[in-house]
């Protein structure tokens, strides 16, 4: 079996696009990143919205994806919807946006010889880069407390949390655990022993990193370091 998967930048702020193209049947666990994505395949347009646990999706042979992944914070300027109502969701666009704006949008990028050009195209117009929601990630990602990042924005903890939701489609104590996660994947994957990637992404021990991989990616460190 040979699937084909790519991800490249795109020079917009806050946009990454992918692809991957699948010649047999599969299945791939698709992790928690705190992001929303736009995808076309199989003639739809399709909103995957910002997982809590890791969702596994199959692929029929043959099957084509084009897709830009928003970072977190930045994919509601697109859609125009809290990333809250699209949380562990995947939705057609013509679900949010009018029926007519999409079928003329979907003919323009399954037409187009470079399909994720056709999605900026899309996207460029809408997006939007909160410097807010950006530095609540980044401090988020260096492992501050709540209630550091809360201050340093100048939002108290209720108000962080409403806006985590309206942006990441979840409070900030799950964003830091998926971006937590992220880092020690990212780690491990690297050939980082598990007790060194425990200490190094900020976890009290082997045990709890453990724990922490199985509840969000549904599956051990040793699996995921072998997929």
């Amino acid at each position: 079996m040979t699937v084909v998967y790519r991800e490249w930048a795109t020079g917009l702020a806050g946009a990454v696009a992918w692809s991957r193209v699948v010649d047999e049947p599969q299945t791939h666990r698709i992790l928690p990143d705190g992001c929303l994505d736009l995808i076309w395949s199989d003639g739809h347009l399709l909103v995957a919205g910002p997982d809590t646990v890791a969702q596994e999706m199959t692929s029929p042979a043959g099957r084509v994806y084009a897709g830009l992944r928003f970072m977190p914070g930045t994919g509601p300027s697109v859609f125009g919807v809290p990333a809250h109502e699209l949380r562990d969701s995947r939705v057609r666009l013509d679900h949010i946006w009018p029926q007519r704006l999409v079928d003329g949008l979907t003919a323009r990028v399954s037409g187009a010889s470079d399909r994720t050009a056709a999605l900026l195209d899309i996207a460029r117009p809408r997006i939007e880069v909160d410097p807010i929601t950006a530095a609540v990630v980044a401090g988020l990602r260096a492992g501050r407390a709540i209630s550091v990042v809360a201050h340093e924005v100048g939002l108290s903890e209720r108000q962080l949390l409403r806006r985590s939701l309206a942006a990441f489609g979840y409070g900030p104590k799950t964003l830091a655990r998926v971006l937590r996660m992220e880092h020690a994947l990212a780690l491990a994957t690297g050939g980082m022993p598990p007790a060194e990637v425990a200490a190094n992404a900020g976890y009290a021990d082997q045990a709890h990193l453990s724990r922490e991989v199985k509840a969000l990616a549904g599956v051990s460190l040793t699996r995921m370091r072998a997929s």
